[in-house]
């Protein structure tokens, strides 16, 4: 335990978080020598343990490929910039700082009782944005396993297709890729690990409550916890139906044989 808290990246849950991110590059084929990733960095624990572990395998890693961490500041009260670049710093991480005036934008479109699409359009647009001005095809992102099993039940539930986030997917028109290292890490991994960590507090969105108590991720979080009372390791379990598509048994005539 001593070893732990001396240095978190000898740590048992780090190196649990290593394999599964390194057998996700691996079997997506995600990076590759003489990459350019683009990393978006929200403050949060997933994309703060997302550079520990790209951090990581640049160091060890048999090819060489470069990782440019870029945060949005989006000018809301409580988000502490300053805490998240310190952070940065002290990891020796050069930390890229754009500003996005999201309350002004919001207030402008009249979109303050309803804000998370047009706000993750902005950041999403945004971020390409950088990619191209910085010569990266590849945006790395720090959702993990809990985010792809919401997705797939948010997706099945609203009729908009058997999907979730994948591991490597093409993006802006096929000139670019979004990679996800963390796909096959659980939410509960990265929260024991940003303990040891000691992860930096960089705020919440003003709008919290709201997604909390209306948002559909925050509603397909509850219910994955509360299907998991009555079936065990039910993030495993979803991972290793999303890695077995059975076309022949589901509903779409493309795959008629």
């Amino acid at each position: 335990m001593a070893d732990e808290l001396d240095d978190p990246r000898r740590s048992k849950v780090f190196r649990r978080i290593l394999s599964l991110a390194g057998e996700a590059i691996a079997e997506f084929k995600m990076i590759e020598d003489g990459d350019r990733l683009l990393a978006g960095v929200s403050g949060g624990k997933d994309s703060l343990m997302l550079l520990h572990v790209l951090a990581h395998f640049r160091q060890c890693a048999p090819i060489r490929f470069d990782v440019i961490p870029v945060c949005f500041d989006p000018q809301f009260p409580g988000f502490e910039l300053d805490t998240l670049k310190a952070y940065c710093r002290m990891q020796g991480w050069p930390l890229e700082v754009v500003s996005l005036d999201v309350p002004a934008i919001l207030k402008e479109k009249h979109r303050e009782d309803h804000p998370c699409v047009l706000c993750s359009r902005l950041r999403r647009g945004h971020l390409h944005g950088e990619a191209d001005r910085r010569g990266c095809r590849k945006i790395v992102l720090g959702h993990h396993l809990d985010d792809l099993c919401v997705s797939l039940l948010i997706s099945l539930f609203r009729g908009q297709g058997i999907t979730t986030m994948g591991p490597n997917v093409p993006a802006d028109g096929g000139t670019k890729r979004l990679l996800r290292p963390l796909a096959m890490v659980p939410e509960a991994l990265l929260k024991e690990a940003a303990g040891l960590f000691r992860l930096p507090h960089c705020g919440d969105c003003v709008y919290r409550e709201q997604l909390e108590r209306d948002g559909d991720r925050a509603w397909g979080k509850r219910l994955l916890a509360q299907l998991e009372t009555r079936i065990p390791h039910i993030r495993q379990q979803m991972l290793r139906s999303m890695r077995n598509l059975q076309t022949g048994y589901l509903l779409d005539s493309h795959f008629l044989d």
